[in-house]
């Protein structure tokens, strides 16, 4: 079930995943007008359960979702289905258009588009993605516990992702595919967790039976494993925020590129927040949802000053002289302006 599109709203929130749809929720309680705008793609629908998520441990992410949309809808939120692909600033607020040809106009903006998850070019890590290829230990390390697990290097972490996985097995073994030999004092600390670490590309993983068996080399070795861990490079879905002057940053960790917020949600563009993957890399559901609450609260916030100026101009215009009206107009305007 997806909403009719209406013309305007107080707030638009891009992206249908926990952080946006629990945005709606605290707006749609708000009593504000919001929709939420929903591609289609969420990140984690390759995986069989969502997990660390109080009283919804190990629930499918499509039915997390669903109830989702539902609580949105019971009070009076919309969710449509659709790709936003532009946006434009106006005096009062945005509009947007959607890859179908649809335009909306809104007041405030929360985007809450997530990330994409960029891994190695080898042969069967894709499709084994959210499967018995993972990539956090905290999501998925107790569905593989005990189990032969690979990580294959991919970046600055990978030292640290294989000693993560120690905890969740004694037998890890670290693939360094394209990734130079760890300095001595990683190589030491491997070494005295029992991590094995292999030199050489990965060339690709070895499926049986549906199930991963093997780590093929390059040179044509097969090493058996079960499960592989693989760190991706994270980069946030910014086009839309691009777009209205919104720029990305490199993660201090090096795991990949966010788009920076003050404690607010604010974005350096103003009238747009954003929440979740977005901003935060590693925020897992919980977080993200969090996340896109509160950003909802700042945005309630925000229009809740700004009709307290008009009500105040408005409320000055119909008392007092002309003189005192013209003070008011100024103070209001500098307010307004955060003078």
């Amino acid at each position: 079930m997806a909403d009719e599109l209406n013309n305007s709203y107080d707030v638009v929130v891009v992206g249908g995943g926990a952080a946006g749809l629990n945005g709606a929720l605290m707006l749609a309680r708000a009593r504000r007008s919001v929709v939420v705008i929903d591609a289609g793609r969420p990140r984690n629908a390759p995986a069989e359960g969502v997990h660390g998520l109080l009283a919804r441990e190990g629930m499918p992410p499509g039915e997390l979702l669903e109830h989702g949309r539902a609580e949105v809808r019971g009070y009076g939120g919309q969710v449509v289905s659709g790709e936003v692909t532009g946006a434009v600033r106006e005096d009062d607020g945005f509009t947007l258009e959607l890859a179908d040809g649809r335009t909306v106009r809104s007041r405030r903006l929360l985007v809450t588009t997530g990330l994409a998850d960029k891994i190695p070019d080898i042969a069967g890590l894709r499709e084994r993605w959210g499967h018995d290829v993972v990539h956090c230990p905290y999501c998925h390390g107790w569905e593989v516990r005990d189990q032969p697990i690979g990580v294959i290097a991919n970046g600055p972490m990978a030292v640290h992702g294989a000693l993560l996985f120690r905890q969740w097995s004694s037998d890890v073994t670290l693939f360094l595919h394209t990734m130079d030999a760890p300095s001595a004092d990683d190589a030491e600390r491997l070494a005295a967790r029992g991590i094995t670490v292999v030199t050489g590309a990965v060339d690709a993983l070895e499926i049986t039976a549906d199930r991963i068996s093997g780590v093929r080399m390059a040179d044509g070795t097969v090493l058996p494993r079960t499960v592989i861990a693989v760190g991706p490079q994270m980069v946030a879905n910014s086009d839309l925020l691009g777009k209205l002057g919104v720029q990305t940053a490199e993660h201090p960790s090096g795991a990949g590129y966010y788009v920076p917020t003050d404690a607010m949600g604010r974005t350096e563009a103003p009238g747009v927040w954003a929440a979740g993957n977005v901003t935060d890399l590693s925020a897992q559901v919980g977080a993200a949802a969090a996340a896109g609450a509160f950003a909802a609260a700042q945005i309630n916030a925000d229009l809740v000053e700004e009709e307290t100026l008009d009500a105040v101009e408005q409320y000055r215009r119909g008392f007092g002289s002309a003189e005192e009206a013209a003070v008011s107009e100024r103070v209001l305007g500098d307010r307004r302006h955060g003078l």
